[in-house]
């Protein structure tokens, strides 16, 4: 067995505490994830009180819809929120960190469930993971230009300037994201601080000259709404739920700041500002409900509204920011665990593992933000467009919440059907409601997600057959070394032959033998496995199997959240002969070449897909850090 000398830069799970996190002050974390975590929640009081009333379902302005949407929105944050989400869910932590892909590898891991099971478990994850895609693309859209509509508030003479403004502000934003968030993010606490503090005191002061309003917290008033119009009361779901967009967020970013500072930030700070403003809406249109067409700008008087925009549009890049940070870590997990190829990430930080910049999906994010807001024009358009996403990613988290109190944390059956069962009733009311504006463009993240769903699935299905096919065809390793360690010639030097399969010989091995009929003198068959946990320990980084006649196997483990540089690892590789020299060391990799053919496995036009994705993948040598100039590729065909 090889070791691994001490000088190994130790991982985040070796220098943290035991959920993954540097050993910081509660209150100090928690203060950072109110400038991270809660930008998506914090804006959404920008519209989504306005689009409940003014939306595609119109309510009357009066004491029972004011009372019951009220009333909707406080139970919908306490239940789905704070009881769901930061009481529950947060205590899935798979080693500290969450979002679907985790919880989807911490549930494959621990539960007994048969591989059939399994597998559909995981496309509920993948699922999850398209949606959340698609929430990526909207969140953008919606929030900045809802900001920057405040405008028309100030004066009906910026309404020409809104769609420009909004899109000039994308477009910086996104060109920003390749110097990294590192220094940007040292204003987002202070920023959404002051945010929070100033939009509670907005409600204060309207809630202070009219209190009845607080009757809304009485569950019976939502009762009385749905009595009085049971039809539009389910219609108007669709735009409640939009006050707790980015529920989400709070899980997956807990590997960023844990689950004890996001629960002291939502009970102690966000949910009361949240609240209270909300709150303040209601009891300004209540007293005048002409001004439901932007409640949230005209709470305050004339003089602090333009400096109100400017702080909203500041939240709202803050929170745009904070999504597509969120986009570059999803998609850096789906590589890792084999969903998708792999793609260009660049580090931004030296200091911080998860500052990470993928190019393609900044391109391409900009590019469908930017055709999403020239296309729908106004937030109130896009309104219809976003709860779809969420709703359908708040669904499937509660199914695999099922699964996990059952047969992970082996909750009392009843108990466990009892609360995952309120859920399910209350997110499936809530999608279903969405579902009412796929005609309106609730169309459009179903596509995404449809779009990403089929490449996930794509992706993860073809690299199964052609391993499938390539175990198929492969030599056994005692054989080859049997019969060609004494026959062939042993040049000096060290070979590293890559593989993803921990069996057999790999391609590339036989070509080199047969083309250049020489083996070196020390052959590593190395695989790179990625585990199921965000992050390995450097003491179980490697192992070796001595295979003799200087053969050997190695296995290099990495948790999904875990930046891969082979050649680092290696040369901290002991006992295992010579220590490696990067100058006497050549890679070899093998390239394949698909060829879709009518075997069962998948319909032709996937087969045509997972090719083409293959072919634009990122080079091997680039994704795992490989020298240059010690690299060499050997070429085959494999049908599938």
């Amino acid at each position: 067995m090889c070791t691994m000398s001490s000088a190994t830069a130790a991982t985040p799970a070796t220098t943290a505490d035991d959920h993954g996190h540097a050993p910081q002050g509660t209150a100090r974390l928690a203060v950072g994830a109110i400038g991270v975590v809660f930008g998506d929640i914090g804006t959404s009081p920008l519209y989504a009180l306005k689009e409940t009333f003014t939306g595609h379902h119109k309510l009357a302005v009066d004491q029972l819809h004011v009372f019951g949407v009220m009333s909707l929105v406080f139970w919908t944050m306490t239940l789905i929120v704070t009881v769901k989400y930061i009481l529950v869910i947060l205590r899935a932590d798979n080693r500290g960190e969450g979002g679907s892909l985790s919880l989807l590898a911490m549930i494959s891991r621990l539960s007994t469930h048969s591989a059939k099971r399994t597998r559909y478990l995981g496309l509920l994850g993948v699922l999850a993971t398209a949606l959340f895609i698609g929430d990526c693309i909207i969140t953008p859209a919606i929030s900045v230009l809802s900001a920057v509509e405040g405008l028309t508030v100030v004066s009906s003479g910026f309404e020409r300037l809104v769609l420009p403004i909004s899109v000039g502000i994308l477009i910086g934003l996104f060109l920003l994201q390749a110097r990294g968030s590192a220094k940007v993010g040292a204003l987002f606490a202070p920023i959404m601080l002051v945010y929070f503090v100033v939009i509670a005191i907005m409600g204060l002061f309207q809630l202070v000259q009219n209190p009845s309003i607080l009757q809304a917290v009485n569950p019976i008033w939502a009762v009385r709404f749905f009595l009085d119009n049971p039809g539009l009361g389910f219609l108007a779901l669709g735009s409640v739920v939009l006050s707790v967009t980015g529920a989400e967020a709070l899980y997956a970013d807990m590997g960023h700041f844990g689950r004890k500072p996001i629960q002291v930030s939502w009970l102690y700070f966000v949910m009361p500002a949240l609240l209270l403003n909300y709150f303040g809406q209601s009891a300004l249109v209540l007293a005048s409900p002409d001004k439901i067409a932007n409640p949230f700008f005209l709470m305050v008087p004339d003089w602090a509204r333009l400096p109100l925009v400017g702080l909203a549009t500041m939240a709202t890049i803050i929170a745009s920011q904070a999504v597509i940070s969120g986009a570059f870590s999803v998609v850096q997990q789906a590589v890792q665990l084999g969903f998708l190829p792999r793609v260009k990430i660049t580090h931004t930080s030296a200091s911080a593992a998860g500052q990470i910049y993928i190019p393609l999906v900044n391109w391409g994010l900009l590019g469908m933000v930017v055709l999403l807001v020239l296309s729908f024009r106004s937030s109130s358009n896009l309104a219809s467009a976003y709860g779809i996403a969420v709703t359908g990613n708040m669904f499937i988290t509660t199914c695999m919440m099922a699964v996990l109190v059952l047969t992970v944390w082996k909750w009392n059956r009843w108990l466990a059907y009892g609360f995952v069962g309120v859920f399910l009733v209350i997110d499936a009311a809530y999608l279903a409601s969405n579902m009412t504006k796929i005609p309106d463009g609730g169309w459009f993240p179903l596509l995404v997600g449809a779009i990403t769903f089929t490449f996930l699935t794509t992706w993860a299905k073809g690299r199964s057959l052609m391993q499938e096919r390539l175990r198929e065809s492969a030599m056994p390793m005692e054989v080859f070394i049997k019969s060609a360690a004494g026959a062939a010639t042993r040049v000096p030097g060290t070979a590293v032959f890559m593989t993803t399969s921990p069996k057999g010989v790999p391609p590339a091995l036989l070509h080199n033998l047969k083309h250049n009929k020489v083996l070196h003198d020390r052959i590593m068959i190395l695989t790179v496995m990625i585990e199921e946990v965000p992050y390995v320990s450097d003491e179980d980084r490697i192992g070796v199997v001595d295979l003799g006649s200087n053969f050997y196997r190695l296995f290099i483990r990495y948790g999904f959240m875990q930046e891969i540089d082979i050649p680092a690892v290696l040369k901290k590789v002991e006992n295992c002969g010579p220590k490696l020299k990067m100058m006497e060391t050549s890679f070899f990799l093998s390239r394949q070449t698909l060829l879709a053919s009518d075997r069962p496995g998948m319909a032709l036009w996937r087969e045509h897909l997972f090719s083409w994705m293959m072919r634009n993948a990122e080079s091997a040598m680039d994704f795992f850090k490989l020298p240059t100039n010690r690299v060499v590729e050997l070429g085959s065909q494999v049908e599938i």
